[in-house]
């Protein structure tokens, strides 16, 4: 940092506190929004930490002056916060940002109209951020990580304190948004459920006239809810509207809804394009698809090895392992095909054995028990329709519409 005189520091301070104060008198959200973003980094805001670090009485000269006087609480915290941020100490810039929205909210609250909304998502976002760092730093020193934990208490109070009558409703969907990113990341995704309910119950509230950006990201994490929850037709419709409404220039927000839509879609038996997969560079689906395609149990068992920590963290595992049964499905029709080729008449009489052979020959080991069980499960699961003759070891399938298509609908749905 080149050398900064006292005066200077002095001047930015005062710089900082007028335009705080002016925001704030001429109601100017946009203005205070930007003298908030406390980890944007921007060459304003880091001045002004340099300036504080060089003139140790900022304080007094907010305490000391009318017109910074009655913000006396917020711009005190806020200051402390951002030194502290600018010094790496990510612990002591979160406990002091934490009193400094607090201080903000309750300011907020007594505002008639929603002028400052821009300026509180700048706050929810913020504290989320700043408590995500100040946690892995608690982590590094081996102390229990807490404040992503206080973090979303805090929003769940500003949400209480949108979620009412008013033009400052509109704001409730984002705070929702970031609650959602802290239950995810702690893994206390059934806290969701209470603002969800708010969301969606609430006759005060009507979905679509919130901004897109909100109704895409709050679609896209109720979407990846139903996918956990294993309830795929709201998966869908969730994850489509959030596909749908997203910016087309977002390419990487685009890619992460394709992440779960497109598993949702496979267990639907509809599969994405090769062009798709290309486009948003999602290959590790790409032989998934083929196994789909050609019923080959032993390339999906590959697909799903390779790329087993990917679809773990994604929380996609167990639904792509379950596709198994429509590749299984798969590998029977195309036996069926090839004997209508040879033999019309008997097509509908597939011996297993000929499923055992055609497994060898994928190099998937399986005796004919096991089999058995397989086709008894494509045929209670309505993937195959026909019935099964035990003692002959025939599956006879019917000779109308034998591998009936899933039609959007999940597998045993």
């Amino acid at each position: 940092m080149a050398y900064l005189s006292m005066g200077e520091a002095h001047r930015r301070i005062t710089e900082y506190l007028n335009r705080f104060s002016d925001s704030v008198s001429s109601q100017d959200g946009v203005s205070l929004k930007s003298l908030l973003a406390l980890s944007s980094n921007s060459p304003n805001l880091l001045a002004l930490a340099d300036s504080l670090n060089v003139f140790q009485d900022a304080n007094r000269l907010i305490r000391q002056s009318d017109r910074y006087s009655q913000f006396g609480e917020m711009l005190v915290n806020f200051f402390r916060a951002l030194q502290c941020y600018r010094l790496g100490n990510l612990v002591d810039a979160y406990q002091a940002f934490e009193k400094f929205a607090n201080a903000f909210t309750q300011e907020f609250r007594s505002w008639d109209s929603a002028w400052a909304l821009e300026a509180l998502y700048v706050v929810a976002y913020e504290i989320r951020i700043i408590a995500e760092r100040a946690d892995r730093e608690l982590a590094s020193n081996g102390k229990s990580p807490e404040k992503l934990k206080g973090a979303g208490s805090f929003l769940m109070k500003v949400f209480g304190v949108l979620a009412g009558k008013g033009p400052k409703r509109v704001g409730a969907l984002y705070v929702t948004c970031q609650l959602f990113k802290i239950y995810f990341k702690l893994g206390t995704v059934h806290l969701c459920r209470s603002v969800i309910r708010s969301i969606e119950t609430a006759r005060i509230f009507d979905f679509e006239e919130f901004p897109k950006r909100d109704r895409v990201t709050y679609m896209y994490y109720t979407g990846r809810l139903e996918v956990f929850n294993e309830n795929f037709p709201a998966a869908d419709q969730k994850l489509s509207y959030a596909l749908m409404h997203c910016n087309p220039q977002r390419e990487s927000n685009i890619r992460m809804i394709l992440k779960y839509l497109i598993p949702v879609k496979l267990s639907m038996g509809i599969l994405p394009t090769k062009s798709l997969l290309e486009k948003y560079n999602l290959f590790e689906y790409e032989n998934v698809v083929q196994a789909l395609k050609r019923g080959d149990p032993r390339l999906l068992r590959h697909a799903l090895q390779e790329h087993e920590d990917q679809f773990l963290r994604s929380g996609v595992y167990l639904v792509l392992e379950k596709l198994e049964l429509q590749v299984y499905q798969r590998l029977v029709k195309k036996i069926y095909f090839i004997q209508r080729q040879k033999d019309p008449n008997k097509a509908h009489q597939i011996k297993l054995e000929v499923i055992v052979k055609a497994l060898q020959w994928l190099e998937v080991d399986m005796d004919i028990d096991e089999v058995e069980c397989i086709m008894a499960i494509l045929i209670n699961k309505s993937l195959v329709k026909g019935y099964f003759a035990h003692k002959s070891k025939v599956a006879v399938v019917s000779k109308q519409d034998p591998f009936p298509r899933l039609n959007g609908k999940p597998v045993g749905s």
